[in-house]
């Protein structure tokens, strides 16, 4: 089979030539990847490639898609990074500030569970005590040295209450991460880019030193010589170019050849925000967050699990089903999204039936996927894998419970503020 010239216009044939070496293959090269990517916004490369990229995920995960029953605890929405994106940092003196107690974690606890719930993420700023003398202050009067030794805690009050953690809390130290591994079935960090120019003068990343590319994948390589299961993204529609965009797809994959631990990438557009720097930027549409799903399916090949937000495009399940991905991610009955909180979750009869249209199946996981729960126990902690072995099916996936067919609904009333399990769902912790 001949490669289309490098120079050439590329057309929907050249474009098929491309995906199909891919699909074969395994893997796209960062030349055709580029190529492709530069066409994105043409209707018919897109279609060569979503259908390649279709046929890549079932090939080898079939007709399931999965995601995870979750509650969302920012434990702290303190942060020292100001992204011309973001609402969910808050100053020290802004009325929203919240920082959780252990109490209060124990109790969204306690909710969730009876939610059905088996994933706690922790979600919180980057290292708010480095530019908040009054959060130093409240650390130190409850006992921590910094913020990761409080989540240390908070995770291990999550884990004892039936849950399994996932720990996204900005970069950490090598040193960090191990503290944190014997409490967390899992960690992650969005890569977001690979592109140094989004940290100038005038973008997005200028004011946040936590989101130094090599920094943040010098994380991702340590928690791979650490052996923790690992979730990644790319963050799109915030200023990088799309060769930038197959560059971070193509350090993904990099990582994940060498160290075997990234359990799913996430692709997750950008959503302007009012009260922001970029609230007049422009949102992506579903077709371009559909051909990014599909060519990173292509890049980073059929056996990584792909995941796309169903919050952040409602109105296109059903085309986003048919990308290349394979899991929605967390969706939560109980907490809303902290990061967007304009964008709802699902009902999760919603999500499957929107799932079933398109001729494939919704299962729920656990935060680490079956693959892992099955094969690669040595990732996991002694005490994670005692939790997941009382939360998991025959098959690595999420045991069914009498919780299971609760009521899903959304209901915060308050930022920050659980909404109460009805008693007739709780369930005795696993």
């Amino acid at each position: 089979m001949t490669t289309p010239r490098s120079d050439a216009p590329l057309t929907r044939r050249a474009a098929e030539i491309l995906v199909r070496e891919s699909v074969e293959t395994g893997r796209l090269g960062r030349a055709g990847a580029e190529r492709l990517a530069a066409s994105l916004g043409h209707a018919a490369v897109r279609g060569a490639v979503l259908e390649g990229a279709f046929e890549s995920k079932r090939r080898v995960k079939g007709d399931v898609i999965t995601f995870s029953r979750n509650v969302f605890i920012p434990l702290t929405n303190l942060c020292r990074d100001r992204c011309s994106y973001c609402t969910f940092a808050k100053p020290d003196d802004s009325p929203e500030a919240k920082t959780y107690t252990l109490d209060e974690v124990a109790a969204v606890v306690r909710a969730a569970r009876g939610m059905g719930c088996t994933e706690a993420l922790f979600c919180l700023g980057d290292k708010p005590e480095k530019a908040y003398a009054s959060y130093r202050r409240l650390l130190a009067a409850r006992g921590f040295g910094s913020t990761a030794e409080f989540l240390v805690h908070a995770c291990d009050v999550a884990l004892a209450g039936g849950m399994l953690p996932h720990t996204n809390a900005g970069v950490l130290s090598r040193d960090e991460m191990a503290a944190l591994r014997p409490v967390n079935a899992s960690m992650g960090l969005m890569l977001e880019t690979t592109s140094p120019r989004l940290r100038g003068k005038g973008m997005p990343h200028y004011y946040a030193p936590d989101k130094e590319p090599a920094r943040r994948l010098r994380m991702h390589e340590e928690a791979g010589e650490l052996r923790i299961l690992f979730t990644t993204g790319m963050l799109i529609g915030i200023g990088e170019r799309p060769d930038e965009r197959v560059d971070t797809l193509l350090a993904i994959r990099d990582l994940q050849e060498r160290f075997g631990h990234i359990q799913e990438t996430i692709i997750q557009p950008f959503h302007p925000k009012p009260g922001t720097p970029m609230r007049a930027a422009s949102a992506r549409t579903n077709e371009e967050i559909a051909g990014w799903i599909g060519l990173a399916r292509l890049v980073l090949g059929p056996d990584m699990n792909l995941q796309a937000p169903p919050n952040l495009a409602p109105d296109a399940l059903e085309a986003l089903a048919r990308t290349g991905l394979n899991d929605w991610g967390g969706v939560s009955p109980i907490t809303l999204d902290f990061i967007n909180p304009e964008a709802p979750w699902p009902a999760l009869d919603t999500l499957r039936q929107r799932t079933e249209a398109t001729g494939q199946r919704l299962l729920e996981r656990l935060p680490i996927y079956p693959e892992d729960v099955i094969s690669r126990p040595h990732f996991l902690a002694a005490r994670v894998r005692q939790r997941v072995q009382a939360l998991r099916d025959s098959n690595g996936f999420a045991r069914a419970s009498a919780a299971s067919t609760a009521t899903f609904r959304q209901a915060p009333d308050a930022p920050g503020r659980p909404a109460q399990a009805p008693a007739e769902t709780e369930i005795g912790l696993a």
